[in-house]
C-alpha cells in the first residue's frame, strides 16, 4: 500500500521535537545555525528548516548534525 505525501500529525510533532533537540544541543555547544551547517557541508537555510522542524533528515544527515554539535546521535532523537 502506497503511503500518503502527508505525516501523520504524531511523525510531525516527533519532527519538530527533534528539531528543538538539535537547536538545544547547538546552543549549549555556543554555535550559530551557520556554524553547524557549515561543519556538515550544508547550506544555512536546509539546516534551518531540518531545525525548525519543517523537514526531514536522512539519517546521514542526522549523523553529521551530531558529531557536528559533540554529541552522540541518541541525545538527539531521544
Amino acid at each position: 500500500m502506497p503511503r500518503s505525501t502527508e505525516s501523520p500529525d504524531w511523525v510531525v510533532a516527533r519532527r519538530r521535537q527533534l528539531g528543538e533537540q538539535i537547536r538545544a544541543a547547538r546552543m549549549r555547544a555556543g554555535l550559530t545555525q551557520e556554524a553547524v551547517a557549515h561543519r556538515c557541508q550544508m547550506e544555512r537555510p536546509n539546516y534551518n528548516r531540518i531545525e525548525q522542524g519543517h523537514a526531514s533528515a536522512t539519517a546521514d544527515t542526522l549523523f553529521l548534525i551530531a558529531d557536528a554539535l559533540g554529541v552522540p546521535l541518541a541525545e538527539l532523537v531521544r
